[in-house]
């Protein structure tokens, strides 16, 4: 029986160490938890045995307790990096054929080619569906979506207004085109001022719409005005045109005066009149046809230098992806260009009764099972779960001189086993020796 005793001890010990080596294997992966391995004696004995004469038959190993202590907190510049602080886990729906649930604690994340978070398996993080507000829709298990990143957002809308409100100057000279000097943008030497403004066509792409202003009559007493202006408008290098008002070129312009107290008096003529409305275009886009009014309402022509007192349009771009954040309770939002703060989902956590009854399936991956019981589901910093800390990873909860103290002592019961295995051998020979 000694035989079997020792052997029951070598086998231990092998389990011990493969265990403890296991540990030390993993003490870089992220989210690990290491496993300790645990003994029982083994004692054959009936009712009619005297107790005080009772030896044992060995040691059989119990089992493999997982530690879920936490391990150290790694800080990295990626929103989508998550840790848990306390109890729970991150519940991943895995790719393949069952699409089957997992749970890890690996918060490493990233976003795949069709923008779904997913960890380095391609498994998607799962989240509960939230509306505009960021308030939760639902909370079942079969409720819960994968977590996709959009890239844009918004409806575009052309621009059909743009307001500028210019302070023109009284001082400036005059630039009035010619047959042998034209207006030119490219020429700065026809044009005394120009204010460039950027709009948007019908699929909210940006484009630059310049007026360029110039001074073409000074002050006219007999007429009243203090002085008289072109614009020149254009939308990237395609010139606009207002009702077939051209200079003396033929180039499309609109013609303003102004009284004799600087304020705005006509346009193409026209009394009272405060804005150009501009023929329809087709932009450089693609986009479809679009027309523009430029409202110069508050402009006027004074003795100072020239200045934009305001500059608006009414277009509306289609915002773009510029970040990503995650709230403490979990809630995962993403910011655009065009100021939109959108909530994309809050991060589903699980927990479990018996968490060391969980199946250990490799990738740092666990699956529930009759001993763990089922997951409940919940978020983070409620109903006992711990709290998110985005932009960290939680690290192997491995100490590696713990671990390397305790693969001693395991090497020196594997001896010890091997030595008493060594001596009963050397008795069954000394016995096998005395009947020869």
């Amino acid at each position: 029986m000694s035989f079997f005793t020792s052997l029951s001890g070598l086998q231990a010990s092998q389990t011990d160490m493969a265990t403890i080596s296991h540990n030390l294997a993993n003490v870089s992966t992220t989210g690990f938890k290491k496993s300790r391995t645990e003994f029982a004696d083994i004692i054959a004995s009936s009712v009619s045995t005297d107790p005080r004469k009772m030896v044992g038959s060995g040691v059989v190993v119990k089992g493999s307790a997982q530690q879920f202590k936490e391990g150290n907190l790694t800080t990295t510049s990626n929103a989508l990096d998550l840790a848990l602080v306390g109890e729970g886990f991150f519940t991943l729906r895995t790719t393949g054929v069952s699409d089957a649930l997992a749970y890890t604690r690996n918060g490493s994340f990233s976003v795949d080619s069709n923008n779904n978070v997913v960890d380095a398996q391609g498994s998607y993080l799962l989240v509960y569906p939230v509306d505009s507000d960021g308030n939760v829709t639902s909370t079942s298990q079969s409720g819960l979506t994968q977590l996709q990143i959009q890239q844009t957002s918004g409806t575009p809308k052309g621009t059909s207004n743009v307001s500028t409100a210019v302070q023109l100057s009284a001082t400036s000279t005059t630039k009035a085109p010619t047959a042998a000097k034209p207006f030119s943008r490219t020429d700065p030497t026809t044009y005394n001022n120009s204010v460039a403004t950027r709009i948007y066509d019908a699929n909210g792409n940006p484009q630059t719409m310049t007026s360029y202003y110039v001074r073409t009559a000074d002050a006219d007493s007999n007429a009243g005005t203090l002085g008289t202006w072109s614009v020149y408008s254009y939308v990237g290098d395609q010139p606009l045109s207002s009702g077939g008002n051209v200079d003396v070129n033929g180039k499309p312009c609109a013609t303003l005066t102004f009284d004799s107290k600087g304020a705005l008096a006509s346009i193409n003529g026209t009394a009272g009149a405060k804005s150009i409305a501009y023929d329809q275009f087709v932009p450089a886009s693609g986009a479809a046809a679009q027309s523009v009014t430029l409202n110069l309402a508050n402009s006027t022509q004074l003795p100072s230098a020239f200045s934009v007192n305001s500059k608006t349009q009414d277009g509306v771009p289609v915002g773009q992806l510029s970040g990503v954040t995650v709230t403490d309770a979990g809630l995962i939002q993403a910011s655009f260009s065009n100021g939109d703060i959108v909530p994309l989902g809050k991060v589903a956590l699980s927990s479990f009764s018996t968490p060391t009854g969980l199946r250990q399936i490799g990738n740092s991956y666990w699956a529930a099972t009759g001993v763990s019981g089922a997951a409940k589901l919940g978020s983070a910093s409620a109903d006992g779960f711990g709290s998110l800390m985005s932009g960290t990873i939680e690290g192997s909860n491995v100490d590696i001189t713990e671990e390397l103290v305790n693969l001693i002592a395991a090497q020196r019961n594997f001896q010890a086993n091997a030595k008493a295995l060594d001596t009963a051998s050397q008795v069954s020979q000394t016995i096998f020796n005395i009947r020869s």
